[in-house]
This record gives C-alpha cells, structure tokens and sequence, in this order.
C-alpha cells in the first residue's frame, strides 16, 4: 500500500524507462541531451525523486514521445501539468492533496469500476446530496467550506459528460438508496437522477439487495481504476476518514478484480436494479 504521490512516482519512472528504452537511449545518452547528469535521470526512473514540471515536457520530446494522450497522463502521474495543475488547484487550501491526488487519477482514468456501501457515489450525487453528505461528513463546517466542496463534486462528474467520458461501473448497497440523506425531497431527486444516468451507454449500475446476505467488500467501499495508453496502471483505492490507500502489487488487483466480478455477478442485472431504484423512489 502506497500513497497517491508514491504511486505515480513509482508508475511514472516505470513507464518513463520503458520509453528510454524504445527510444534506443541509455540513461547516460538521455542525460547528456537534456545537460542533466545521469543521476538525475537514475533517481527518476526509480521513483527515487519526481520530475519537476518544466522538467517533464523537455524529458518526453528527448524521448520521442508525441501522443498527447499519453503525454498527458504521464503529467498527471508526475503531478505538473496535465495533472497537479488541474482545475482542482483553484481549491487547495481547501481540499487536501490526498482528495486532489484522487482527482487527478479519476480525471485520466479510462474506467473506474466502484463498491458503495453507505452513500451514492460522488461522480452521481445530486447537488441536493452532494451538500447533505458534505455536511454530515464535517463537525459544523462554515458554508463556504461547504459550498466549495459541493462544487468540487459536481466538477469531478464532468469526466462523465466528457467527449470521450469516463466508463463508470457502479455497485450499490441497497442500504445507500434506503439511506434518507437530506430528507425526502432531496433522496427523490437523487434516486430519480441514478435512474437517468443509468441510462447513459457509458454508465453501469448495479445494486446488491439486502436478500444477498453477507459478501465480499461489505467492510468497505473500494474504486479500481483503469487507464489508457499505460500498461500495467491499474490501482485500487481505498478511501478512509483522514487517509487513502492506493494498492498497486499485482496480487492486490488481481484479488480487488475478481472480488468486483463476484460482486457484480451476486447483484441484481442494470434492468433490475432500475426497477428497484424506481421502487424505492415511489416511496420516499
């Protein structure tokens, strides 16, 4: 288990070597074209040290790499421009980095596939919600803080309305639609919304009914993301109070993966479990 930083640290200078060496460049002949000592390009390549920003485009063009799609991933995992430089950083001083670093990643992911035990998940939250959740979550927050905070949540959910968006696969606790978060108004927009979005190519949701009993994961919400253009970048998040978890080893994926098949093969079909959302919502 590693932190967000350390992670793409890690991935970065992975990826980086690799592109080294399909390029035909030693790390002394990489060096030399960029006036660094070879050190530099050592300390990078082992996630020893980060690559600073005005560092990483000169790095990318030594190395031939032209993609904009994988430059701008590689960014992010460096945290200079196509990801510390997000239009999150307009909230640093109120978001703390560990929320940013997770923004940064969803924002690159191609999918993310999700478990939610207690609350909707934030890429579908309703502004109605997504304020009631906020302030639950806090001890008497002041409203700017929450304000800011609800407008963080709905900027995060244009990954889905992007032109290539991100592919959401989402199963849900029955326990969250039961949950009456905000009171009756705002749970019947929220429930009516997880219908349409639902309904969007992009978007898979599933729901596990109480009837499944015990299964895999009720002792916590987990997020597996996925990403384009860079092999072997899959990580899993695990989101607690003052911390996030990112797991990378091969093992761990493997275990979160095949934990999320059985997930979604216990919970009801995306048909179903509409009809049970459309139930709930007629009630509350």
């Amino acid at each position: 288990m590693r932190n967000g930083p350390a992670v793409r640290r890690r991935r970065l200078g992975e990826e980086l070597r690799r592109l080294r060496r399909e390029a035909g460049l030693t790390s002394d002949e990489t060096a030399r074209l960029l006036g660094w000592h070879q050190s530099k390009v050592s300390r990078i390549e082992t996630g020893v040290s980060g690559v600073k920003e005005a560092d990483l485009p000169r790095l990318l063009d030594a190395l031939g790499v032209t993609d904009s799609r994988l430059r701008s991933l590689l960014g992010t995992l460096a945290g200079a421009a196509g990801g510390g430089q997000g239009w999150w950083q307009a909230y640093g001083g109120v978001i703390p980095p560990r929320y940013r670093d997770f923004i940064s990643l969803e924002s690159q992911a191609r999918t993310a596939r999700t478990l939610e035990t207690s609350v909707v998940p934030g890429l579908l939250q309703t502004p109605g919600y997504a304020r009631a959740v906020t302030r639950a979550a806090l001890d008497g927050p002041p409203a700017t803080t929450v304000d800011s905070l609800v407008e963080v949540r709905l900027a995060r959910q244009e990954v889905l309305r992007a032109p290539d968006p991100l592919a959401l696969h989402a199963v849900l606790d029955e326990a969250v639609l039961r949950r009456e978060v905000g009171g009756p108004g705002v749970m019947r927009e929220q429930l009516w919304t997880l219908r349409k979005l639902a309904a969007l190519p992009h978007i898979r949701l599933q729901v596990l009914p109480f009837s499944v009993g015990g299964y895999v994961g009720l002792t916590g919400p987990f997020v597996i993301f996925s990403f384009p253009n860079i092999t072997d970048l899959d990580l899993v998040v695990l989101d607690h109070l003052t911390s996030s978890l990112y797991l990378e080893r091969e093992e761990d994926l493997e275990a979160y993966c095949a934990a999320f098949r059985t997930l979604e093969a216990h919970a009801l079909s995306p048909e179903d479990s509409l009809d049970l959302i459309a139930g709930i919502g007629d009630g509350v």
